[in-house]
């Protein structure tokens, strides 16, 4: 059994971009569930998101300007990286993620069983119903990472995962910019990574909206496409 100096040191990972009134909400429920450390990377927020935060007791990266989803969360895995965590788990700042999950998605991680854990909202009846764009959208890149990669996906979207220090390291020097959840696939698929699914919930958004419209989730479509189709091709070293 793993001794307090031996057992792995796992880092929670939220990355949030104008979300004062949810992140003090997502970060006290991690708190109250797990010992972990916790860090928001606040992407280029000017409200109140990085006070909140830190006022619910995280760790905060202030990002000088807005870097998007990709490089949000590889500052994460960069900061991670140099402070000597073991593994890293990244959930929502938007309160959709159910933090009681983390350690469902994390076991595989822990376990050894696999290198790559990621929540799917498919494998269990949580209520949530995805937006019809949306589903399609889920719909054809799980069809693309299918064929691809060999990986049997359900939610190749989902933003709820865990990575051991192996990916850490990689992901800390190559991470896709735009919507790299699916991007991620091909790049675990030629390191020949382990990767699974686990059951995790998922809610409607309590604030905000989604920046995802019917037209944006179109252009996405086809831009994460030829993303992932060059990453297919790409030199990995």
């Amino acid at each position: 059994m793993p001794t307090p100096d031996t057992a792995p040191r796992v880092l929670i990972a939220i990355p949030a971009y104008r979300e004062e009134k949810m992140i003090g909400a997502v970060v006290g429920a991690v708190r109250r569930l797990y010992p972990y450390d916790i860090l928001v990377v606040n992407d280029g927020s000017q409200d109140g998101t990085s006070e909140a935060a830190r006022g619910a007791g995280a760790i905060v990266v202030d990002l000088p300007c807005n870097l998007g989803i990709g490089g949000a969360v590889q500052t994460s895995f960069l900061y991670a990286l140099e402070h000597g965590y073991d593994a890293v788990v990244r959930l929502d700042g938007d309160g959709q993620h159910e933090p009681g999950d983390i350690a469902r998605v994390l076991e595989p991680i822990l376990s050894g069983k696999a290198e790559a854990a990621i929540g799917s909202r498919f494998l269990s009846d949580t209520g949530y119903r995805t937006p019809f764009m949306r589903m399609a959208g889920i719909r054809f890149f799980r069809l693309l990472v299918n064929l691809f990669t060999g990986y049997r996906v359900t939610d190749p979207t989902s933003g709820f995962f865990a990575v051991n220090r192996r990916l850490l390291e990689f992901y800390s020097t190559l991470y896709p910019s735009d919507y790299p959840e699916v991007d991620s696939y091909i790049l675990m698929h030629r390191l020949k990574a382990r990767a699974v699914e686990v059951p995790a919930r998922m809610y409607e958004r309590e604030e905000g909206k989604s920046s995802i419209t019917p037209f944006r989730a179109m252009y996405y479509m086809v831009k994460v496409t030829l993303s992932f189709l060059i990453n297919c091709i790409r030199r990995v070293e």
